[in-house]
């Protein structure tokens, strides 16, 4: 089941030429991966997907509806909750506060956090996610704790799909390996994910699609079955300019090394 879809989408800010003709599909319970450096247009993907800016070319369909975005609430409200990797959490207040943070429980001037507290161990417990303590401020939590808490509240509120932006671009191997095992729970749960990552070794460990990005522009898109992580490392790096690169430092290239 296709969740949303962008056919040929482009985005123009000024005399700026941000994305043109980018197509990706999100399916239920497969993981989409974009790849790309800086400046290869992953974050106004994001962006359109999300709801913050508009696409000016092509079609954005979320199911089988052709959408037209202007508000992030709008694709809250169709079941899209995004991710960034500067989550948005207050640091000094506790766990369960961050996960219903705008949308409590409980009356116009009382909170009900007893229900909070609960609901939120559940819905962490859920995810496999185990933690001492739902009051501890959330700014203590390892950056790898405060991402997968970000995937578990998405889920709990009934998104069904997830859009991912570089959620282990700071982290430490371990705190990205558990990071990626529940982006790979997210999947089981039956979400549709989009993992936007510039790192193709933490994509492949979880990814089912990969679409590449270049300035703007495709540079691929293949499923699982149809690459392997040596070609996909090598795509994103250029392919051909890589290899001319290793030429002129005087070093073997990718071909040398198959």
């Amino acid at each position: 089941m296709n969740l949303l879809t962008l056919e040929d989408v482009g985005k123009t800010y000024g005399s700026v030429r941000a994305l043109e003709g980018v197509s990706l599909t999100v399916r239920q319970g497969e993981i989409c991966c974009v790849l790309g450096d800086n400046g290869a247009g992953k974050s106004t993907l994001i962006k359109i997907i999300a709801g913050l800016h508009r696409h000016d070319e092509g079609r954005y369909l979320i199911g089988d509806q052709e959408v037209r975005l202007s508000s992030p609430r709008q694709a809250i409200d169709r079941g899209i909750a995004t991710v960034y990797q500067d989550l948005a959490v207050v640091p000094l207040m506790p766990v369960w506060r961050n996960f219903f943070l705008g949308a409590e429980l409980g009356g116009r001037f009382r909170l009900d956090s007893a229900r909070m507290r609960v609901v939120t161990q559940e819905a962490l417990a859920r995810m496999g996610i185990e933690l001492d303590d739902v009051d501890q401020p959330i700014g203590t939590l390892s950056g790898g704790q405060r991402q997968c808490v970000a995937i578990a509240r998405a889920v709990h509120f009934g998104a069904r799909a997830l859009v991912l932006d570089e959620p282990t671009a700071a982290l430490g191997v371990k705190q990205s390996g558990v990071v990626l095992k529940y982006v790979a729970a997210a999947r089981a749960e039956g979400l549709g994910v989009v993992l936007i990552t510039h790192n193709p070794h933490h994509a492949y460990l979880v990814g089912d699609h990969f679409t590449l990005l270049k300035r703007g522009r495709m540079a691929g898109s293949h499923p699982r079955a149809e690459i392997t992580l040596e070609q996909l490392t090598t795509e994103m790096a250029g392919g051909s300019e890589l290899a001319e690169l290793s030429h002129e430092l005087g070093r073997p290239g990718p071909e040398a090394d198959s």
